[in-house]
């Protein structure tokens, strides 16, 4: 008899637990993955509603719907769905710029019972046929180039190094292309010469950093001409980062190498009345094991610095570079910096900031 009401007693139990269970909300898609198959780049968003139904005994409140990219923008049903009642979660992808395959996700977070569902979106999307302006964005009067930047990177000083520019004439005329403020160090050209109508060509040119003579990231400016006609607006930006090779270093040569040591590398002046100028002295140590050599100091506008007098230091040696700030013209919040170049192989730049505030009268 004892038996007996205790079995009955844990048939109760499960039986209350079971419709306890079946009380509280349940979120059923009728499915959770959706593949878009093959989308066009240019095709305009693709759109999939995922439907689902409460089996649940409650209402179910969808409280988020989170896609784990902004390429899909998710959209739900808001408002309480009651049980046997149905809703959907909306999934909207936008193919433009994403080329490639995608597989993407979507959280579902909700009062249910499954308080988290994952659901997932994939395809691949075709690139879109590249137009002219998609190949040569740049547009230079009669020309279109793929980009108005020569860029040599780095280079040793004793290096000289080539680069090239793809362009293709815009013009229903045959164009000769010619340059102007050409610096000895840089020897360009164009091939071919004369452009024909609607055809390509490259802009060819090398640089010879022995002939330039100077250290760091430096910048020259040539300007692109048309059938000889001479103007200044059709500007091409050269630029190097010319610095020592350490990479034949062994780790005995590294070791007994210079060390650039600054122990303030931050200046701030405070605040100034606009037209004011203030100086400070920056300490430069050697801290290595052999000489340190001052490449070059340069700062940026709006502000000077001197290169010291005693640009070789020994080990444990120092000097002062004597940087200089003129507020004429400026006003508010100003951040100058200061770039010493050396031959520490760890650290062959090395920036230094000044900063304040211009208070105008």
């Amino acid at each position: 008899m004892k038996k007996y009401i205790i079995l009955s007693l844990l048939v109760l139990i499960g039986v209350s637990q079971i419709e306890a269970q079946h009380a509280k909300p349940n979120l059923a898609f009728e499915k959770n993955i959706h593949n878009f198959g093959e989308v066009k780049e240019d095709g305009g968003t693709k759109t999939f509603e995922f439907k689902f139904k409460n089996t649940g005994g409650q209402p179910l409140v969808v409280h988020n719907v989170k896609a784990s990219c902004g390429c899909t923008t998710p959209q739900w049903t808001r408002t309480p769905i009651p049980p046997g009642g149905s809703g959907y979660v909306r999934a909207i992808f936008d193919p433009r710029n994403r080329p490639g395959t995608f597989n993407k996700t979507i959280t579902v977070s909700s009062n249910a019972q499954n308080a988290t569902i994952i659901l997932r979106i994939n395809g691949k999307v075709l690139p879109r046929e590249m137009t002219t302006a998609d190949i040569y964005p740049r547009n230079m009067e009669k020309i279109r180039l793929e980009t108005s930047h020569l860029a040599f990177t780095s280079m040793t000083p004793n290096q000289v190094k080539e680069e090239s520019i793809k362009i293709i004439s815009t013009s229903d005329k045959a164009i000769k292309l010619g340059f102007l403020n050409v610096p000895s160090h840089i020897k360009i050209k164009c091939i071919p010469e004369i452009v024909q109508p609607g055809k390509a060509a490259v802009i060819t040119a090398s640089y010879d950093a022995k002939a330039k003579n100077d250290w760091g990231f430096v910048t020259d400016n040539i300007f692109i001409i048309f059938d000889d006609v001479r103007k200044y607006s059709n500007r091409i930006t050269v630029s190097a980062s010319i610095q020592e090779d350490f990479a034949s270093w062994d780790a005995e040569k590294i070791k007994n190498a210079p060390v650039v040591n600054i122990s303030e590398k931050n200046w701030n002046f405070g605040e100034i009345k606009q037209g004011d100028v203030v100086k400070h002295q920056f300490e430069v140590q050697n801290t290595g094991k052999s000489e340190l050599i001052i490449r070059k100091v340069k700062a940026s506008c709006g502000c000077t610095a001197i290169k010291p007098a005693k640009t070789i230091l020994a080990p444990g040696e120092s000097t002062l570079i004597a940087a200089e700030f003129n507020s004429r013209g400026k006003s508010g919040r100003q951040t100058k910096t200061v770039r010493i170049v050396s031959n520490d192989p760890k650290n062959t730049t090395t920036t230094l900031m000044i900063t304040g505030n211009v208070k105008i009268n």
